[in-house]
């Protein structure tokens, strides 16, 4: 397990340690089951882990350990493909879980995982995690549906992807970026370099570009640096509009 990391106080992060009971993150796993684990001692077996901006605290191929849930930041999920290269799997938000596609049968994480900005995590060990939910069947079924859920995405991505040109991957990577993230001053509340887009969008770099290039000058986009702004959503969305699906949510 990633030890605690020290880094001075930042001003968009909440260092102060939050129970479950007051934590605002709705969507959380454990904040849906927290009725029935209140009755147990998993909770207070919860550790906080701080990571700064850049951060790895899940190394692919590392012994699994335990779950992370986000409770404060924005983190990328990888993997390494042929020749190396990186593939993002997702990215990930406040309330959401980290390092599920380990958890189980699996003795070692499949994926890394790196904070975007400077993060709080909720961690959870696996012996922790295996007898809450052995002893709280909600707890359990909640898990059990957002697996469900997470298998239906996969395997939706996977077939989307053998579909869309490159052009309707990476427009529909800035509408997941958009509709997870939303925007901040007119731009995509999530700065990420061509290489990252390219990595989940399943392209290269150079391609991203170009197609970033052709949409600026059609007016669908705008750009300052690395962010990157939506100028008309919905005219966006009917460029994929016939594959009646979103790669991902």
């Amino acid at each position: 397990m990633l030890k605690a990391a020290s880094f001075s106080k930042s001003k968009h992060l909440n260092l102060d340690k939050v129970s479950c009971d007051a934590c605002t993150n709705t969507f959380c796993l454990v904040k849906k089951s927290l009725k029935v684990l209140e009755t147990s001692d998993f909770l207070d077996e919860k550790n906080e882990i701080f990571c700064k901006k850049g951060q790895q605290f899940i190394i692919e191929g590392a012994p699994v350990n335990g779950l992370f849930f986000i409770l404060q930041g924005k983190v990328k999920v990888f993997r390494t493909g042929i020749n190396g290269k990186e593939q993002i799997v997702r990215f990930a938000k406040n309330g959401e879980i980290i390092g599920h596609r380990g958890f189980g049968t699996e003795e070692y994480y499949p994926i890394g995982a790196i904070a975007l900005e400077d993060t709080a995590l909720c961690y959870f060990s696996k012996e922790s995690l295996q007898k809450g939910l052995r002893e709280n069947s909600e707890f359990t079924y909640n898990l059990m549906l957002f697996y469900a859920n997470e298998l239906n995405r996969s395997e939706s991505k996977v077939k989307s992807l053998s579909q869309m040109t490159v052009r309707e991957r990476v427009v529909d990577t800035l509408l997941y970026i958009n509709r997870k993230f939303g925007n901040l001053n007119g731009f995509l509340n999530l700065p990420l370099s061509r290489k990252e887009y390219a990595d989940y969008a399943g392209t290269s770099e150079e391609q991203v570009i170009r197609v970033f290039s052709a949409l600026k000058k059609e007016g669908l986009i705008s750009a300052s640096g690395k962010k990157i702004g939506i100028n008309d959503v919905e005219l966006l969305s009917k460029e994929i509009s016939e594959h009646n699906f979103f790669l991902d949510s």
